[in-house]
């Protein structure tokens, strides 16, 4: 009978811990709306002052498939364009996943007007990368 409750109370804290166990380890800090002052980011492109309307290229991000770099066009305060200008287009792959996350990053950027924008479902990576250099663009626009 004592084997037996010891089985059990065995079995049920090894289950605990299996639910408890985090399966990412990635403790990249998701971007945020807010301007971080310990980042940089590129000059602006065309026409962009401090603080105010223009285009503004964020900081490339490396991710494990290769850099990713967002451009943004700024008017009246406001994101009016987003575009992923480099992104992993190397294999059939790459080229398969990122041609519909893309355009899904960017128009959820127009949508959310921050970084806080959902990961792409398949394209972890490429979302993350994205969020790290959008973030770095829309710092630039509010200097």
């Amino acid at each position: 009978m004592r084997r037996i409750a010891i089985a059990a109370a065995a079995t049920v804290s090894v289950v605990v811990l299996l639910f408890s166990y985090r399966t990412s380890t990635d403790q990249t800090p998701v971007a945020t709306g807010r301007p971080q002052p310990s980042r940089t980011a590129a000059p602006p492109t065309s026409g962009g002052s401090a603080g105010g309307d223009g285009t503004f290229t964020g900081d490339a991000a490396d991710t494990r498939y290769g850099p990713v770099q967002v451009r943004i066009t700024v008017a009246g305060g406001r994101i009016t364009d987003a575009q992923a200008i480099e992104y992993p287009q190397e294999s059939g792959r790459d080229v398969r996943i990122n041609s519909t996350a893309v355009p899904e990053l960017n128009q959820e950027t127009l949508q959310a007007q921050s970084a806080q924008i959902d990961t792409v479902s398949g394209a972890t990576y490429t979302s993350e990368g994205y969020q790290q250099s959008l973030q770095s663009a829309i710092d630039a626009a509010h200097r």
